[in-house]
């Protein structure tokens, strides 16, 4: 039998990496699920509680119409199963079948800024980890395997609290290398692309006027685009913009790697799409120090996918074997 695979999936790039890797397990059968929490979370989900992260309510109608476009196998927390194997986004909230399933944890991007409440969260591990973010990703230790973006994120998580001998580099789909160019916003050229975040939505503080007020300073009278975060509050956002740069414009939808090609300057706090300015030659500002982002850069070798795929058959191995090694023992004894 073809082994089953349950694929989570939270945001878009989570999800757009999710396929990436299924499809370099062809031998495999697919279903995919958005994010999404078990027990008390998991009732408090339809009342708004978890509104703010990815088993939230906005986003999992996201996830749903993002599987429902590429017509594939959706299996909402899993219930079709058992499944042989669970590929997981985040783990900052880990349903219950990652746990009793051979899982495999493939990261995301960038991670938060650790804080007072990260250190809060690794002292104390009965606190959730989502209360610090990203910046607790990976502690956890509910999977098998750790797929991370490269050595500088390896020391990282080991420095975190991560176990060594769970992590596996092999650098992570969307950030790899061979970035498509997309001629979508080609007459942006020469622009100041601002991504801003969602750090606020996510109860942490965040001084958006000194970014807006950066953002405009860098810009110095080129053209100016703010690209909003999918998860923000874009009327308070669009509107803190028109106040301290009335003359730049404001994208609320599509994805910032659209834009990226085409600006020269990137600006942004703590995000991921950084790596793909610096990838593509662009000056590029963040909150982390520029030696910290080439350090932390992802392997760009273009076969991220691949790598984790042999992760996951490795994994399934390993679960094949410890089912038939006791059935071997019964036979002989």
């Amino acid at each position: 039998m073809r082994p089953r695979v349950l694929f989570i999936c939270g945001t878009y790039n989570q999800a757009t990496q999710m396929v990436k890797i299924a499809a370099a397990l062809p031998e495999c059968e697919h279903w995919f699920s958005p994010h999404y929490a078990d027990g008390l979370l998991g009732r408090l989900q339809p009342l708004g509680f978890l509104d703010f992260t990815t088993p939230g309510r906005r986003w999992v109608r996201r996830m749903f119409g993002f599987l429902r476009e590429r017509d594939l196998n959706i299996d909402y927390k899993g219930k079709a199963g058992p499944y042989d194997l669970v590929v997981l986004p985040t783990d900052l909230i880990v349903p219950r079948i990652a746990r009793r399933t051979p899982t495999v944890l493939v990261q995301e991007g960038m991670t938060d800024p650790e804080t007072a409440l990260f250190e809060l969260v690794r002292l104390f591990p009965i606190l959730p980890r989502w209360l610090a973010s990203s910046a607790a990703y990976g502690l956890s230790g509910a999977y098998d395997v750790f797929c991370v973006a490269s050595e500088g994120y390896r020391d990282l998580f080991v420095r975190k609290g991560v176990r060594p001998e769970k992590i596996r580099v092999t650098g992570i789909p969307n950030f790899d290398g061979h970035y498509k160019v997309s001629d979508k916003h080609a007459g942006q050229l020469h622009t100041v692309l601002a991504c801003t975040s969602d750090a606020r939505e996510n109860f942490r503080f965040e001084d958006r006027r000194a970014f807006i007020e950066r953002a405009v300073r860098i810009a110095n009278g080129r053209t100016l685009v703010f690209k909003l975060h999918p998860n923000e509050n874009t009327q308070r956002a669009s509107r803190e913009i028109r106040r301290y740069a009335p003359s730049a414009r404001i994208v609320l939808t599509g994805s910032a790697e659209e834009f990226i090609p085409h600006c020269d300057v990137l600006i942004t706090k703590w995000s991921s799409v950084a790596y793909l300015g610096l990838a593509m030659g662009k000056e590029v500002y963040s909150d982390f120090p520029a030696d910290e982002l080439l350090k932390l850069m992802p392997l760009q070798h273009g076969r991220a996918a691949e790598e984790i795929a042999a992760v996951c058959r490795e994994v399934l191995q390993e679960q094949l074997e410890r089912t038939l090694r006791p059935r071997a023992l019964e036979g002989v004894l």
